[in-house]
C-alpha cells in the first residue's frame, strides 16, 4: 500500500528560499494498494474533526475505490511524485494494475486522471474545467470549499447559466479562512445575476470537490476553484464518464443541498454597503491568497 503524506517538506528553509518557492505544495491525496485498488476524492490523512481547527468540525469530504487501468495512470503519478523526492526507488517496488489484472472487469468504463503542477503547463487546470463547463447542456452542479476563482472561470460560469443550464454550486456555510470566505462572497452577485444557483452548507466544512456535467460526466479529486490549486498547487483529480456512477455522485451533491441554505440575489443586495466594500477590498488579494 503506498499513500502519498507530506511532500514538499521544508526541512531546510534556507535551501528553499535560495533555490525553489516556498508557496508550492503538493495537495495531492493518492492511495495505490498491491497495485490493484486505488482512492481518489478530497479526504486528507486527518480525522474529521481535525482538532488544529475543532470549530469547523466536520469536514466532509467525498472518496470513491477505483479499479482497472485507471489504477496504472494513478500509480505513475504517485511514482513521478515518490522519485522526485527517492530518486533511488526500484521501479519495481510500483506494480501496474495491468499487469496484475489481465481480466479486466466487463462494466468497465472511460476514466482518465488529470494532474497538474507549476512545473506543467501554465493554466492546464481552468482551461480544462472551462471545457468541461462548457459542453454542460443541461445540468452542472459544482461543490468547493474555497472558491477564488480567475475571471475566465467567473465569465464561463456565468455565460453557461445564461444560455439556460441549471448551474448550481455548493459551498460551506463557515469556510476556515475569513478571507477565502470573503472573497468567494464577493462573486455571489455576478453569478446569481446570470442565474446561478448558490447554497451553503450547514453541518460542517464541506471539503468535497465535486463537478457533475449532464448526469454524464463527473470530476473527483483535490483541486478547489482557487487560484492556489490553478496554480501553485501539485494536484490530482480523475474524471469518468459513466452515468450511473455520476448519478451517484449527483445524489450526493443533493444531499449536500438537502443540508445547506440558498443564498438568494435579495439576500446579497441587502448586505450593508460596508459588507460588499470589504469583499470587494479582499477580492482584490485573490491572485496572492
Amino acid at each position: 500500500m503506498y499513500s502519498l503524506v507530506s511532500p514538499l517538506p521544508l526541512t531546510n528553509i534556507f535551501k528553499v528560499l535560495l533555490f525553489s518557492r516556498i508557496d508550492l505544495r503538493n495537495h495531492r491525496k493518492i492511495t495505490v494498494i498491491d497495485g490493484k485498488i486505488g482512492y481518489a476524492g478530497s479526504r486528507n490523512c486527518a480525522d474529521p474533526e481535525f482538532m488544529v481547527k475543532p470549530k469547523y468540525a466536520p469536514w466532509v469530504d467525498i472518496m470513491l475505490r477505483i479499479e482497472g487501468p485507471i489504477v496504472a495512470q494513478t500509480q505513475m503519478l504517485f511514482a513521478s511524485d515518490w522519485l522526485t523526492e527517492n530518486p533511488d526507488t526500484p521501479l519495481d517496488n510500483f506494480p501496474y494494475a495491468t499487469d496484475l489484472q489481465p481480466n479486466l472487469p466487463t462494466n468497465d468504463f472511460a476514466a482518465q486522471v488529470f494532474s497538474d503542477g507549476p512545473t506543467q503547463r501554465h493554466g492546464t487546470t481552468p482551461q480544462f474545467l472551462g471545457a468541461l463547463i462548457s459542453q454542460a447542456q443541461h445540468t452542472l452542479m459544482i461543490s468547493t470549499p474555497y472558491f477564488v476563482p480567475d475571471y475566465s472561470l467567473v465569465s464561463i460560469l456565468c455565460a453557461t447559466a445564461y444560455r439556460g443550464v441549471e448551474v448550481t454550486m455548493v459551498f460551506p456555510k463557515k469556510n476556515d479562512s475569513f478571507i477565502v470566505a470573503a472573497t468567494s462572497h464577493s462573486y455571489y452577485w455576478q453569478l446569481l445575476e446570470a442565474g446561478v444557483k448558490i447554497y451553503e452548507y450547514k453541518p460542517g466544512l464541506l471539503h468535497a470537490k465535486t463537478l457533475t456535467v449532464d448526469g454524464e460526466i463527473s470530476l473527483i479529486g483535490s483541486t478547489n476553484l482557487d487560484l492556489r490549486s490553478f496554480h501553485l498547487n501539485y494536484e490530482n483529480n480523475i474524471v469518468f464518464s459513466d452515468n450511473k456512477l455520476t448519478a451517484d455522485i449527483m445524489e450526493r451533491q443533493y444531499q449536500y443541498i438537502a443540508d445547506s441554505d440558498e443564498v438568494t440575489l435579495e439576500e446579497v443586495n441587502d448586505w450593508p454597503l460596508s459588507y460588499r466594500i470589504w469583499n470587494n477590498i479582499v477580492a482584490t488579494m485573490g491572485p496572492v491568497l
